[in-house]
């Protein structure tokens, strides 16, 4: 049944026309769930309190989606703006006012080493009244200097019940950051660079040994060609011998 509803309320923020967030005009007691829309928001200033260093934890009966609209690769490109959407249900008792989103990029094999803090969102006038869903945007943008790769996204929303705060963690997983200019990144120019004068670097060293390889084929070897000469102690080794007796009988002839 719980699968169910997070199924349901994922088709509902896919559905959602609008992107604004606005308090429910619908009744608190009503059982059958509604998605808040319109409302403010804006970007954190130095007035906002900072609930993110605070050790919240999430409250009771609140459950939070994330959608990446028309962007299930979950490609970031660097120094341009991504949009993600938020999905908040209240099946409390008690309505939730909605301050904030926040997130952060680490490093996927350490969450201890921070990349980059992004920039909070803060909204004004945004509470989800008991068994209401609603949809919040969020806007963020990775520094343009951000190496490509595969990052980890970590994104909180902060909110109070009864004056009390709670956050919950709405995405904690894997981004792809790709350069957003050319095809040919700086890296990739140099890579091509580097390999071409390789390439060329191999091509005069075979030349050099096929050169050095052709000379010494063309040299013709030099045969050294001795005079013949008896050896008087090989003569003595062969006397008796059907060498000896051949070679005797030729010289009688002569």
């Amino acid at each position: 049944m719980k699968s169910f509803r997070v199924l349901f309320f994922a088709l509902l923020l896919l559905a959602s026309p609008l992107l604004q967030v606005a308090r429910s005009q619908s009744e608190p007691e009503a059982d059958v769930a509604e998605v808040v829309e319109g409302g403010d928001l804006g970007l954190v200033g130095e007035d906002v309190q900072d609930f993110g260093d605070g050790n919240f934890g999430p409250a009771p009966g609140v459950e939070t989606v994330c959608v990446f609209p028309k962007n299930s690769a979950k490609l970031v490109l660097a120094g341009e703006e991504t949009e993600l959407l938020v999905g908040m249900e209240n099946v409390g008792e008690s309505p939730l006012n909605v301050i904030a989103i926040k997130a952060s990029v680490h490093l996927p094999f350490d969450h201890h080493m921070l990349v980059q803090n992004l920039t909070a969102q803060a909204f004004n006038n945004a509470s989800v009244p008991p068994s209401v869903q609603a949809t919040f945007p969020y806007v963020f943008a990775v520094s343009k200097y951000l190496q490509p790769g595969t990052f980890d996204l970590v994104g909180t929303i902060i909110y109070d019940i009864d004056q009390h705060p709670y956050q919950s963690t709405f995405y904690n997983g894997t981004i792809e950051v790709v350069e957003a200019g050319g095809f040919l990144s700086v890296e990739s120019v140099f890579l091509v660079t580097l390999g071409i004068a390789l390439l060329v670097l191999l091509g005069l060293w075979l030349h050099g040994q096929f050169q050095r390889l052709s000379k010494k084929t063309k040299r013709a070897p030099k045969v050294e060609v001795g005079t013949g000469t008896t050896d008087a102690s090989l003569d003595e080794w062969l006397q008796g011998t059907a060498y000896t007796q051949s070679a005797s009988k030729l010289k009688k002839k002569k």
